[in-house]
């Protein structure tokens, strides 16, 4: 298993690439870096790529509404190239709240997007001459269209490093979860238990791996894990604090009611009693009692956190389920802390 981490700079952005060193030197694989209504992510993705040598760096997402899908494919081309061919482009719906409310862009039919934009991408890095009539692109936009009849098929005027570059696709609902083994390289999913991923995604995985399209290579499956490799009980508690704070603020409150994907995930993984309480807590604003309310199992499930054995155990048990890379956030206070865990959970999977 690869060992990645998304990028949190929250002592500021620039100090926190100049420690990406030292984690690259002790055995860091991969580097995510978020976009939400922040800074842009491709801007400082290009920042990383000069300052690293080894690291894979990946969008952890750019979200298919606000870009077009040939942008999607020219930006990914080019930090491919900045980076000597260590980029991955992850990409996902995002939701309703920031596409609507930050961009002002219809949020519609996410999985069709998501299908048609990664075909066009593909289409762009082999320089084919772009021309794509599907359900929600037209390249190029004829007048039937609505466009002026003009637009005409061009192809990438540079070469690519790759013409393959790996897609992730971000993706918690049976469709898209669906999709992402049937076309894409990556599979990202979020609160990701081991022990219950077959009841939540198995029968979306098997349907796409059924339909994989020829020349890809086997899924891969990041997850995001929070870490905590300690034998203090109290730090220990303080790291199932963190996590279940974690938890119920997407169970809780990213989404409204019957429109909550982590919520939908949390029933499918059984949580069918808890998951409506923690979000009629969050909604409530009784956000500590929300977090009261998450079980303990559910914790220990998504995380990793506890003595260096049952973190090498439970380590192993997300690889046994099928994941290729934890997308790892150290919860140690220090930044030599963090990197110790780094190091030590790659030694675990080594």
């Amino acid at each position: 298993m690869k060992i990645g981490m998304p990028m949190s700079y929250s002592g500021g952005f620039k100090e926190t690439v100049e420690e990406l060193v030292e984690y690259e030197a002790v055995g860091l694989d991969d580097v995510l870096l978020p976009e939400a209504y922040t800074f842009d992510a491709v801007s400082q993705l290009g920042y990383i790529a000069a300052k690293t040598s080894t690291l894979g760096i990946t969008s952890g997402i750019l979200n298919i509404y606000s870009r077009t899908p040939a942008l999607l494919a020219m930006t990914a081309a080019g930090l491919d190239y900045v980076s000597d061919g260590r980029f991955t482009l992850g990409i996902g719906a995002s939701g309703p709240q920031v596409v609507e409310g930050f961009h002002g862009i219809k949020y519609d039919a996410p999985h069709g997007r998501c299908r048609e934009v990664v075909e066009i991408c593909r289409k762009v890095w082999r320089r084919e001459p772009l021309e794509y009539d599907g359900k929600h692109f037209h390249l190029p936009l004829t007048k039937e269209h609505g466009g002026s009849g003009l637009g005409k098929p061009l192809r990438l005027i540079n070469h690519p490093v790759r013409d393959n570059i790996p897609v992730v696709l971000a993706a918690l609902g049976p469709k898209n979860v669906q999709l992402a083994a049937e076309m894409f390289d990556g599979w990202e999913p979020i609160f990701y238990v081991p022990e219950r991923a077959e009841a939540a995604f198995g029968d979306a995985l098997a349907k796409g791996k059924a339909n994989r399209q020829a020349g890809l290579d086997p899924l891969q499956i990041i997850v995001d894990v929070k870490v905590a490799i300690t034998e203090d009980a109290d730090e220990q508690e303080a790291a199932m604090q963190n996590v279940r704070e974690h938890l119920a603020l997407y169970v809780g409150g990213m989404g409204a009611k019957g429109k909550n994907f982590y919520n939908d995930l949390a029933i499918r993984y059984g949580y069918e009693e808890s998951a409506p309480v923690i979000q009629e807590l969050f909604l409530s604003g009784k956000k500590a009692e929300a977090a009261a309310a998450v079980p303990d199992e559910f914790v220990h499930g998504v995380a990793l956190i506890g003595a260096p054995g049952w973190v090498k155990e439970r380590a192993a048990a997300f690889a046994e389920s099928g994941v290729t890379t934890l997308n790892t956030s150290p919860l140690a206070p220090t930044h030599a802390g963090r990197v110790s865990t780094i190091a030590q959970l790659k030694s675990f999977v080594s």
